[in-house]
């Protein structure tokens, strides 16, 4: 999975998120918890996913907030 597939319109389920996020299933749910990665939505009844552009969105600003730590 790349960036390029998240100029489009849909979900993605946990395993696609963390190949986008490299971090650990705890580490991304600690951070749905604190408000640093987005919530999923349910895409059925015992299934949940992303949306593509809240991945997009969180992916931009982790990458700002890494330029911020960096200077």
């Amino acid at each position: 999975m790349t960036d390029e597939n998240l100029s489009e319109i849909g979900y993605l389920k946990l395993r696609e998120v963390l190949e986008l996020i490299p971090v650990s299933k705890s580490t991304w749910f600690r951070g749905i918890q604190s408000g640093k990665y987005p919530k999923p939505v349910k895409i059925g009844i015992r299934a949940s996913a992303w949306r593509k552009s809240d991945i997009r969105a969180c992916i931009e600003e982790l990458n700002a907030d890494s330029k911020i730590s960096a200077v």
